[in-house]
C-alpha cells in the first residue's frame, strides 16, 4: 500500500540566498511522498528562477505565482493547489531535519483525525541567536514536550507556523486560510484551538528556524506588537471570557493600558490590580487601580496578566496555584 501524500504550503518572496538549503532539506526527507506547492509573492530578485530549475527536474515541485499579494493569499492559492490528505507549511528560509514529516506523519496516524503534529524547533543565525529567541525557543519547546501548548496561547503564538502538520478535513474544519487576520500564523492557531485540536507531545528536534535581520516577522507591520494583542484580545472574548464572573487586569504597563482601553471600548466591565504601590489608588482611563491582593476579595474571578517580568510571572503562578486557580480557566497570561 503507498504511502499517503503529504502537501507542503510555502510562499517565497526574494530569499534566494535561502531556497538552496530549503528546498534540498526537503529533497532529502526519508517520507517520499510529498509534494511542495510552493508559490511566488511577487519577488524581485532570482528566487523563481532558482526554484524553477529544481521543479523542472522534480515533478513533486509544483511552482506557482501568487495570483493576490502577500502570504495569507500565496497561502490560500497553494492550499488551492493541494492534493495530500495531509498539510504543513514551510517557511523558505528555513531547514527541515530529514526525518520531520516521516514523524509528523506517524504521529497523526497513530493519533487520529482531531490532533495537530508538531515538533521542537532550533533558531540557527551567522550572527548569532538574541535572549529574546532563545527563551521563546525554551519556553515553545517546554510545551511541545507534553503537549500543553494551549496552556499559554495568550501569552505568544504556542505552535511554530513551519512546524506543524493536520488532515486536509481537520484545515478545512478550520477554515484553512481563508481568514484575512494577521499575524496569519497566530489566528490559525487559535482556530485550532477553538475547534479542539488536541497537540501532540513531541521531543524531537523537527525545525530548524532561520534568523536574519530581515525576516518578515522582524520588519512586517502585521508582526507588530499591536497586530498580537488585538487577536489575542478577540480570541479570548470569543473562547474563554465568562460574562457571569467578573474580569480583572494584572498589570498597568503598556499592555494593560492596551488592554484596559480595548475593554472600555467594547463596554467590557473590569477590575484592575497592580503591584507597584505607585499606581495603586490612582485612576487610569477613570478606573481606579486596586492592590493585587483585592484579588481575593472579588468572587470568582478570571484574570488577564499583563506582567513581562519572567521573575514576577513565576510568583504569580504560585499565587494563583495558591488559590486553588488554573491556567486558561481562571488566568490567562498575555505576555
Amino acid at each position: 500500500m503507498s504511502e499517503p501524500l503529504i502537501s507542503i504550503l510555502t510562499p517565497f518572496k526574494n530569499t534566494q540566498d535561502f531556497l538552496d538549503d530549503c528546498i534540498q532539506s526537503i529533497i532529502n526527507q526519508t517520507h517520499n511522498q510529498w509534494e511542495l506547492i510552493i508559490i511566488d509573492d511577487h519577488s524581485t530578485d532570482n528566487s523563481y528562477e532558482l526554484v524553477k530549475k529544481y521543479a523542472d527536474i522534480d515533478s513533486r515541485i509544483k511552482l506557482f505565482k501568487n495570483s493576490g499579494s502577500g502570504i495569507i493569499e500565496a497561502l490560500r492559492y497553494a492550499f488551492s493547489k493541494s492534493s495530500g490528505d495531509f498539510i504543513t507549511r514551510m517557511d523558505s528560509d528555513d531547514i527541515m531535519p530529514q526525518n520531520k514529516l516521516d514523524v509528523l506523519l506517524k504521529n497523526l496516524l497513530h493519533h487520529g483525525k482531531g490532533y495537530v503534529a508538531t515538533g521542537l524547533v532550533k533558531y540557527f543565525s551567522k550572527h548569532g541567536i538574541s535572549d529574546g529567541y532563545e527563551r521563546y525557543e525554551a519556553w515553545l519547546n517546554n510545551l511541545t514536550i507534553t503537549g500543553k501548548n494551549y496552556s499559554e496561547i495568550y501569552k505568544e503564538c504556542v505552535i511554530a507556523s513551519p512546524c506543524w502538520m493536520v488532515h486536509k478535513d481537520d484545515l478545512i474544519a478550520c477554515d484553512a486560510f481563508n481568514p484575512n487576520n494577521y499575524p496569519e500564523d497566530y489566528d490559525l492557531v487559535f482556530r485550532f484551538y477553538k475547534k479542539g485540536l488536541k497537540c501532540i507531545p513531541c521531543n524531537e528536534i523537527l525545525h530548524y528556524w532561520r534568523d536574519y535581520s530581515y525576516r518578515t516577522s522582524r520588519t512586517h507591520e502585521h508582526y507588530a506588537q499591536n497586530y498580537f494583542l488585538e487577536i489575542k484580545l478577540r480570541y479570548f472574548l470569543e473562547l474563554d471570557y465568562d460574562s457571569k464572573r467578573p474580569l480583572t487586569i494584572w498589570g498597568a504597563g503598556f499592555k494593560g493600558k492596551t488592554i484596559a482601553k480595548f475593554l472600555i471600548e467594547k463596554k467590557v466591565p473590569f477590575y484592575w490590580i497592580c503591584n507597584n504601590p505607585k499606581k495603586i489608588g490612582k485612576a487610569i482611563y477613570e478606573q481606579t487601580l486596586l492592590a493585587f491582593n483585592e484579588l481575593e476579595n472579588i468572587s470568582n474571578p478570571q484574570t488577564i496578566v499583563t506582567v513581562a517580568n519572567t521573575k514576577s510571572q513565576k510568583r504569580i503562578k504560585e499565587y494563583f496555584s495558591n488559590q486553588n486557580m488554573h491556567p486558561v480557566t481562571d488566568y490567562f497570561f498575555f505576555c
